[in-house]
């Protein structure tokens, strides 16, 4: 397992390039996001260590991170301030472009991976959700009908100018940007949902996190009840991601300090937990192009890079 800890920084987000196989990017706040400013941390991760290649200071702390689909050296973080900053790892003097419509936090950022679509996606506070297009000052559209907090907010790798989101209100939504409408609304959870991703391999499938303690698989053509519930997390899910590599495999991380890995085909579905952090885990993401790395960062100023060992046994099966 290698590491790098982000002095006087609590980790929000953490995701690796879709260009660059090493390089991989963190947001991060003071004061665990509640007062002080944010750093984006830009990494290098080597055979035996995680190198600083460039640090971005923001004056609110920094809640979620994407990289450009479209240029390795561009990436976009959401802001405490309500603002989305849009950084090029080649100039080192700060944002290249700010964009500020939302009026509380932006708490989701993601870039759109269909073909052809230089989109941006942002989840706030203000129970909005908007797409911006990185080369115009200003959104695109606004998204309004969420009766709380959008925490999540990703766009569907399959369909184009279709993202869902996932609130504090309980509901998983579904949304079609080129009629700026919702196409649906799932009541996935009684209580407030922190994440929800996309699984890579179905159009119609999702997965959502929440305060509940339990992730859910959704198949939007069947929503009255959800494909699998997965328990095992004793507090809140913070972030839920769809491996890459396997259809029905996944990973989650937590208030409880775990990361916890599933296979919802399998019986039992747990096939991991990770314990190797000792505070809340707010970030999660897969390496598209190592199979099975995995790299999460966490409140207590680390971000931790490794194989977990349950995937040694699965690629055994695969092959």
């Amino acid at each position: 397992m290698k590491g790098f800890r982000c002095s006087a920084r609590h980790g929000y987000a953490v995701e690796v390039s879709p260009f660059l196989p090493n390089r991989l990017a963190c947001a991060t706040a003071q004061y665990y996001g509640i007062a002080g400013c944010g750093t984006l941390f830009v990494l290098e991760q080597r055979e035996t260590d995680v190198q600083l290649l460039r640090s971005f200071d923001w004056n609110d702390g920094l809640f979620d991170v994407t990289w450009s689909e479209s240029n390795e050296h561009v990436l976009v973080t959401g802001g405490g301030d309500g603002s989305l900053q849009i950084w090029d790892t080649a100039n080192p003097k700060g944002p290249i472009q700010v964009l500020k419509e939302h009026t509380q936090e932006v708490y989701s950022v993601d870039w759109s991976q269909t073909r052809g679509e230089n989109l941006v996606v942002s989840g706030s506070w203000d129970h909005t959700a908007k797409v911006w297009d990185p080369e115009r000052f200003q959104s695109v559209c606004t998204l309004q009908g969420h009766e709380g907090v959008l925490y999540s907010t990703i766009w569907s790798p399959h369909i184009s100018s279709c993202f869902a989101s996932a609130s504090g209100d309980g509901t998983l939504r579904v949304w079609d940007v080129k009629s700026g409408s919702c196409r649906m609304a799932i009541p996935a959870h009684k209580t407030e949902i922190l994440s929800c991703d996309w699984c890579k391999y179905d159009q119609n499938i999702l997965v959502t996190g929440s305060v509940d303690c339990s992730l859910c698989v959704w198949d939007l053509r069947t929503v009255r009840q959800p494909v699998a519930q997965m328990l095992s997390h004793t507090y809140a899910i913070r972030r839920v991601k769809f491996s890459p590599f396997y259809k029905t495999v996944l990973a989650s991380c937590s208030y409880d300090f775990t990361v916890r890995f599933w296979d919802y085909s399998r019986s039992p579905m747990l096939l991991d937990a990770m314990e190797h952090h000792s505070e809340f885990v707010c970030g999660l993401d897969f390496n598209l192009h190592i199979p099975n790395q995995v790299v999460d960062c966490s409140w207590d100023e680390t971000i931790k890079i490794y194989t977990p060992p349950c995937f040694a046994a699965l690629q055994e099966v695969a092959s």
